[in-house]
């Protein structure tokens, strides 16, 4: 999920090196990562998971396909892949060119530029490392399918190939991302599964007795997690789903469905089914592990890990205002582009979402 040119850093590592890498797995037993470690207990008797985590990472959510199933990188290709992305912090802390006009203006953030320029490096933080689970320097967050890419049913193939010739993107705000909304994080930060995106990427966690609570710093949600009893009706849709919880020895694991058809996961239906469980493997790791259930849209399960590392950083009020004062502007903008006979970027088809990788 790693926005800073990964392919390019591993096109630069040592081709000898691919002798030596190992192939994919299945989801890691955090029980052997752990390697008899035991988390501090809550005031309930659970494992601790208290206090704020980030799982900020240039490793990227798919495989670059040039790995095949190589789940882990080399030290080589991890090293060469925090060098770009060094450099890159490098170059876009420099001071602008002031004899740039400002549809020159390069501002080191991949996907905006000149006067579209929302954001400089400044504002973003995707991370700088690539993502260690058990000291392994991972190639993607999904583990599974095997190849680390997630395969789309050609039923899905058609509902998204039928969007892409759809207009009317800018016809009114229930076409606007719901990010833009402010009414859900961007890309899948509320989760779940929960990922990491362009920045804002810190989760606070706070547990009780029979519900813990996830802050998601990323627009302002808080999941709640409840622990023990049974999912509502059907027929209640929730964003960021229903979840229910249970202990299975070190491990916190939440069962999620009932999704709100406009919040899914990539594509995916209301009728997803997400497994989540949680796991202190260290005293200043999470392993976080998900598996997303939906025949309807993925040729098979995906199942993904991610480190959170514990942080001393705070959450800050995430006040989100799109939806308040630039939404009548972002319609207006397009009413005036319809006038002049313009047709504005992004009307047709799905959009991406600012905070997606």
């Amino acid at each position: 999920m790693g926005f800073r040119a990964l392919t390019l850093a591993l096109a630069s590592a040592a081709l000898t090196a691919l002798a030596t890498a190992q192939p994919a797995q299945a989801l890691t037993d955090p029980a052997s990562v752990a390697k008899g470690y035991k988390a501090p207990r809550d005031a309930w008797g659970h494992p601790d998971m208290a206090g704020v985590w980030s799982p900020a990472t240039i490793t990227r959510l798919e495989r670059d396909p040039k790995l095949g199933e190589r789940l882990v990188l080399t030290e080589a290709e991890a090293n060469a892949a925090e060098g770009v992305t060094a450099k890159s912090n490098a170059k876009a802390a420099l001071p602008t060119d002031q004899k740039l006009k400002v549809d020159d203006v390069d501002c080191g953030v991949q996907g905006f530029s000149g006067v579209a320029c929302g954001y400089n490096n400044f504002w973003v933080d995707p991370g700088t490392k690539i993502m260690r689970v058990a000291g392994q320097p991972r190639a993607s967050i999904v583990v599974s399918p095997a190849n680390g890419r997630m395969t789309l049913t050609p039923a899905a193939l058609a509902s998204l190939r039928a969007q892409q010739t759809q207009s009317g993107n800018f016809d009114g705000p229930e076409r606007r991302p719901l990010a833009e909304r402010c009414l859900v994080a961007f890309g899948s930060s509320s989760g779940p599964p929960m990922l990491p995106v362009l920045y804002n990427n810190h989760y606070a966690i706070v547990p009780g007795k029979d519900l813990v609570a996830v802050e998601v710093e990323m627009v302002h949600d808080t999941r709640l997690l409840r622990v023990g009893g049974a999912h509502e009706a059907a027929n209640v849709r929730k964003w960021m789903g229903d979840s229910v919880a249970r202990w299975e020895g070190e491990t916190l694991v939440v069962d999620t469905v009932n999704f709100r058809p406009d919040q899914t996961f990539r594509g995916a239906s209301a009728n997803m089914h997400v497994t989540e469980r949680f796991t202190r493997i260290s005293p200043a790791q999470i392993l976080y592990q998900f598996r997303v259930e939906d025949p309807a849209t993925f040729t098979q399960p995906v199942e993904g890990e991610v480190a959170w590392n514990l942080t001393k950083d705070k959450i800050y009020e995430y006040a989100c205002h799109e939806g308040n004062y630039a939404l009548p502007g972002i319609l207006a903008g397009a009413r005036n582009a319809e006038k002049q006979g313009k047709e504005m970027e992004g009307s047709r088809g799905q959009v991406k979402e600012e905070g997606e990788k």
